[in-house]
């Protein structure tokens, strides 16, 4: 145990797999151990580093381990999978999360605080509501099509539903009544969990003086200021902008070779619901320009002039993105000018 410099640990419900390494690479020990004795495990060796692989329980393990002295590194999944030799199991994975942390060039993750990880939760939750009620729409949308009654998209078109099921000469067999029913009961039960949820973001935006600063940005609201601070790793990994909006995957994915740039769509690599509000935002923002008119000579009314809305809009997600990088990173207020000029 003397000699271990890494162990690579990986996760799992009740027996984890551990692999210790020695500074050379070799293999120190492989050992299982019980979720009941892995934190006196790490207690009872010397300090050393802890690499495990970035999951859903990553982070809790993360604050105990560090607590304990040790150094530890959270990896993307998909950068230890290239390290797993062969007939992947605990034991293999184990030794690739290994051999990825001593890599030294490989990009860890950084361990998120329980503050963080709750603002996170919160977000998540509604966002999840807000699918449940999409999804329980279109069923009743999809039903009362059926009769003959259509309603457009959306929350707000459903009072249509509601006055056809009322009125006594739409048709509708008196069967189905109670299932529809039954449906705008649970629609409107997911509605005000969501404004719940959303008047707690709200609330939290107002103490929050990072995501007071981030809302000035355009087409950045509450919901993605919140999302952008609990979700987004710390300013500080990231030597630049540029970088942040590549995580995010807001940048081309390449396929280049033999000295020739081949780019194609965005990679879409990073935090999938950050990056859809950022494009979310942006296509408002490109909406408003569409109507009203971009400010003359900025780099939005050059774009679209040139560009279909939604290049745009994601053009203007990789701005953003930047923005709210040099914002979060320097604690400086958002200046218009710098964003809309050419």
């Amino acid at each position: 145990m003397q000699k271990v410099t890494i162990i690579g640990l990986d996760l799992a419900k009740n027996i984890f797999q551990a692999h210790g390494a020695r500074r050379d690479g070799s293999v120190a020990f492989r050992k299982k151990i019980s979720r009941a004795k892995l934190l006196s495990f790490f207690a009872s060796i010397p300090k050393c580093v802890v690499a495990m692989e970035a999951c859903a329980s990553a982070h809790h393990w993360g604050r105990h381990i560090g607590a304990l002295g040790h150094e530890v590194r959270l990896i993307a999944p998909i950068y230890v999978k290239p390290f797993v030799k062969r007939n992947k199991n605990d034991a293999a994975d184990a030794e690739a999360i290994a051999e990825a942390a001593s890599r030294p060039t490989m990009r860890f993750v950084a361990v998120k605080s329980v503050e963080k990880q709750a603002a996170g939760m919160a977000f998540k939750t509604r966002d999840l509501l807000v699918r449940q009620r999409t999804q329980t729409i279109n069923a009743i949308r999809g039903h009362m099509a059926e009769y003959g009654v259509v309603a457009p998209n959306g929350p707000v078109h459903i009072k249509r539903l509601v006055e056809a099921l009322q009125d006594p000469d739409s048709g509708l067999p008196e069967s189905i009544h109670g299932v529809c029913e039954l449906l705008l009961r649970h629609i409107a039960l997911l509605s005000e969990k969501i404004g719940l949820l959303e008047r707690e973001i709200r609330e939290r935006t107002r103490r929050d003086e990072l995501a007071k600063r981030l809302m000035e940005i355009p087409g950045v609201g509450e919901i993605c200021a919140v999302a952008m601070e609990a979700l987004a790793p710390p300013p500080e990994s990231f030597s630049k902008g540029r970088d942040f909006a590549a995580w995010l995957g807001l940048t081309p994915r390449q396929n280049s070779s033999g000295g020739k740039t081949r780019l194609g769509g965005t990679s879409k690599m990073g935090q999938r619901d950050l990056r859809r509000l950022l494009v979310c935002g942006a296509m408002t923002v490109v909406r408003w320009a569409a109507r009203k008119g971009a400010p003359e000579g900025s780099w939005l009314e050059q774009m679209m002039k040139r560009k279909p809305r939604l290049v745009v809009a994601v053009a203007l997600a990789n701005r953003t993105a930047r923005i709210a990088w040099a914002l979060m990173m320097t604690g400086e207020r958002y200046r218009a000018s710098k964003a809309i000029s050419a």
